[in-house]
């Protein structure tokens, strides 16, 4: 590949990945209507087709394409180019958590488990996918399973506790008196 060829990919790769954030960077704070959001998440696309060669099918080119897909709530056309990201970098936690939030709104529980579990692998320390797991468990409605991974997701960062309260897919074990020893600060 030729150096103009190079910053040519890397000028698209940007380009795309600057679209994408504007759809979601500060969704929190200042969110854009759903059809705006689809606009820049299809921009995003629409620059990512102007790559040619192993630079399409390249981690990042596949991963921004899953990540604007999911951007625009189509989780299923969002988990090929996803799948082929997490095989080309396993050690890409991110992608992995992505990959399983797109398999979690398609209903496929058992695959956003096992991606996360993969993910896990890779970095044992990452205490969000400890919590991401405990999510998905309890949505399985497995309540040791979310119990042993929420406890580990707060030894590895507390920081998460403050999310508990407000996370909806805690809600089928909240009621658990294991649930509630564990998440019950005393003071």
């Amino acid at each position: 590949m030729s150096g103009t060829d190079r910053i040519r990919r890397q000028q698209i790769l940007r380009e795309a990945e600057g679209y994408l954030d504007l759809a979601v960077l500060f969704s929190d704070e200042w969110p854009l209507s759903e059809q705006r959001r689809c606009q820049l998440a299809q921009r995003s696309i629409d620059s990512l087709d102007r790559l040619h060669g192993p630079a399409r099918e390249s981690a990042e080119a596949l991963t921004l394409r899953g990540m604007a897909l999911r951007t625009m709530n189509r989780f299923a056309e969002a988990l090929s180019p996803l799948e082929q990201a997490a095989a080309l970098e396993p050690d890409n936690i991110h992608i992995w958590l992505a990959l399983a939030w797109c398999y979690k709104r398609v209903n496929r529980l058992d695959m956003a488990i096992e991606a996360l579990e993969a993910a896990r692998d890779e970095d044992p320390t990452a205490a969000i996918l400890y919590y991401n797991l405990a999510c998905y468990y309890s949505l399985s409605r497995d309540v040791r399973k979310a119990i042993d991974f929420l406890q580990d997701a707060l030894k590895l960062d507390d920081d998460y506790r403050r999310l508990i309260s407000a996370e909806s897919d805690f809600d089928p074990i909240r009621n658990d008196p294991r649930f509630r020893e564990l998440t019950t600060v005393i003071v």
